[in-house]
């Protein structure tokens, strides 16, 4: 990768430079730096006020520097002569501690610390609908059971197949693209990658996937529910821990059940302990609980969790162990931060292995249909202010993440949670109006 960001410009022909970073709601804040002018920025950082964007932060504090990491650079392939580039975020000479790339970057240094290599891939699933927000894109998308449907996926190859040529050439190693079990909806996947790695890949498929769709004159949407009775957008999560050299997987254990090893069920069991109150991060909507707590829907099924179980190869619970080596998380939907999903993670799994967590029974049983048949299963919270809450009882997990990360999201949730909570609707002139 490279170092000098002034050299890749003039090797590669680039223009301009997107020094990015994201804020504690996940908004993409970015400053457009001409080439010229990249050493300066790579050194120093381009200034923003923080106040400006969704940070803890006031009009009276000094700038926020966005330092690029050149490790993270990438070449737009719908617009070459421009570069992206992640940013961690300084203030004072200090890191921004509730930045969230910088608060990925900590936990990433506290797993090194102790040998371990997180690594993950992730499952974004998004929607592609009018530029008005209103409607999925395709009329003819009409089937009950869409999932998969091949001729839906070809009425948009020309959005999917432009999307998947780009990661091909950015080296991601995209391996399938498919429709999804909604109407509108579509899923892509790339290889797997330490934390890091992922989280920078994820924000840019965020960006990239969006700017595709414009181009084509659609708006893509990873809103958790952004259609009553259609499945919400999930963002599910494989987790593998490895050895410091990124050669062995610690996780797999061929004597142990599922192939799971004793460093993985403790991380396991830390994912667990912990999920109520990381819904917070995974779920950080006033939307996501319309999702994860969703009647059925149209095609049968939400594909969604309610409740802290864990399974072998069966969708139907928060975690499925689908192979040796790993697990599936499939509480995170659409609208999870890239860095914050993963480093709750890294938290959640830490504390699991430290405390050397039991993730508890394992059930086999469609959670569908015989939910109601489990005692004792801890149930994921009913919405927003009740995740909030959770996290916030959460003392390990909060100084895990760290206290001033964990305040400044409080407060700005909890603010977020008001604003929707005084709200006038609809429903109370529906329901109210002739009492």
């Amino acid at each position: 990768m490279p170092t000098d960001l002034s050299q890749y410009a003039k090797k590669n022909g680039v223009k301009y430079f997107m020094i990015s970073f994201t804020d504690l709601f996940g908004g993409q804040r970015a400053k457009l730096v001409p080439a010229q002018a990249i050493g300066d920025m790579q050194k120093d950082g381009a200034g923003f006020a923080g106040f400006a964007t969704w940070l803890d932060l006031t009009p009276a504090h000094p700038d926020m520097l966005a330092v690029p990491d050149p490790n993270s650079v990438i070449q737009l392939p719908w617009k070459p002569e421009v570069a992206w580039v992640a940013a961690n975020c300084v203030m004072d000479d200090k890191s921004v501690a509730q930045a969230p790339r910088d608060t990925l970057n900590r936990l990433v240094a506290e797993a090194a610390q102790e040998g371990l290599r997180v690594k993950t891939g992730v499952e974004p699933e998004f929607f592609l609908i009018s530029p008005d927000g209103t409607a999925i894109s395709d009329p003819a998308d009409t089937a009950a059971k869409p999932c998969y449907d091949q001729q839906a996926v070809m009425r948009r190859y020309d959005v999917i197949a432009e999307i998947c040529d780009h990661m091909l050439a950015l080296g991601w190693q995209p391996y399938q693209n498919d429709h999804e079990d909604a109407n509108g909806q579509f899923e892509m996947n790339w290889a797997f990658d330490d934390v890091l790695a992922t989280a920078d890949k994820h924000s840019f498929f965020k960006f990239m996937v969006r700017s595709i769709a414009e181009k084509h004159g659609l708006r893509a949407t990873f809103m958790p529910k952004p259609f009553p009775g259609l499945t919400g957008n999930g963002c599910h999560a494989h987790i593998s821990v490895w050895d410091k050299a990124g050669k062995v997987n610690v996780f797999a254990d061929p004597k142990m059940e599922l192939g799971l090893s004793a460093k993985g069920r403790n991380f396991l069991g830390g994912i667990m302990k912990h999920a109520s109150a990381f819904a917070a991060i995974t779920n950080p909507t006033v939307n996501s609980y319309k999702r994860i707590n969703a009647p059925r829907t149209i095609s049968g099924a939400t594909w969604a969790p309610n409740t802290v179980t864990w399974t072998g190869n069966n969708r139907t619970h928060m975690v499925r162990v689908p192979g040796p080596g790993r697990f599936e998380l499939r509480l995170p939907d659409g609208a999870a931060n890239p860095y914050l999903m993963q480093a709750v993670i890294i938290a959640a799994g830490l504390d699991g292995i430290r405390s050397k967590a039991d993730p508890g029974k394992r059930y086999d049983i469609d959670m569908y249909q015989l939910g109601h048949t489990v005692k004792g299963a801890p149930k994921l919270p009913l919405n927003l202010l009740d995740a909030l809450r959770d996290f916030d009882k959460d003392k390990s997990l909060k100084a895990a993440l760290g206290e001033e990360f964990s305040s400044a999201y409080l407060k700005l949730k909890h603010q977020e949670w008001n604003s929707y909570a005084s709200h006038f609707t609809q429903w109370e002139r529906d329901h109210t109006l002739d009492i």
